[in-house]
């Protein structure tokens, strides 16, 4: 089937900043709740096919930084869907994810390819997460596709940075990844990734200037 073409929008010359948020502590239960949601704008279910990598080069692009990723240690904060925030460091290489909460409690989130564990100093809990169906898991794969089983619902550009939307082909209400990068020159960095789940609940990542 032929792929349907997808114009690329522009964005503003800077991303909107995001409005400081109180931080609050959560109970148990509402962590067991967050947690499927965690890491890594649109909430419509996405309807479009993605295009082969060769006829994108801003996909080509972003598929190649993906693969190749090898953020260590890499300071972060979190945005819960309550508003709850937290912060840590990360590790995020092809197929692993490693992410260690210093706020609001040590915690720490240990994700390859489709299963992840979560781990809460605080309560002394360890709760084992499935992947498949779940957006964090489409960051995972090794190598990853940004075609076939992953749709790249949309794409669009900006003065410096780059911003690509992704959602499971086969079904596509689990949830929306959108990606934000800084483009310089050659140079993707990634900065932020906004999750949206199977509830439409959102969770906001963003990284410190790499």
């Amino acid at each position: 089937m032929t792929a349907r073409s997808r114009k690329v929008r522009p964005l503003p010359d800077r991303p909107v900043p995001a409005r400081p948020v109180a931080v609050r502590p959560m109970t148990r239960r509402g962590w067991m709740l967050l947690v499927p949601a965690v890491a890594l704008t649109a909430c419509a279910t996405p309807q479009t096919r993605t295009p082969a990598v060769g006829q994108d080069p801003q996909v080509a692009r972003v598929e190649a930084y993906l693969r190749h990723v090898n953020l260590i240690d890499a300071p972060f904060t979190q945005v819960w869907p309550d508003g709850a925030q937290g912060g840590g460091v990360l590790t995020y290489r092809p197929g692993t994810l490693d992410m260690r909460f210093s706020v609001p409690h040590a915690m720490e989130l240990r994700a390859a390819e489709r299963h992840a564990i979560f781990t809460d100093s605080q309560s002394g809990s360890e709760t084992r997460i499935g992947l498949a169906h779940n957006p964090l898991g489409l960051l995972l794969d090794d190598p990853v596709r940004l075609s076939g089983p992953v749709t790249v619902t949309d794409v669009r550009q900006g003065n410096g940075f780059l911003q690509l939307s992704l959602a499971r082909t086969d079904n596509p209400s689990q949830g929306l990844v959108t990606l934000r990068f800084r483009d310089q020159g050659d140079r993707l960095s990634l900065y932020q990734a906004h999750i949206v789940d199977e509830r439409r609940q959102v969770t906001l990542i963003t990284l410190a200037p790499q």
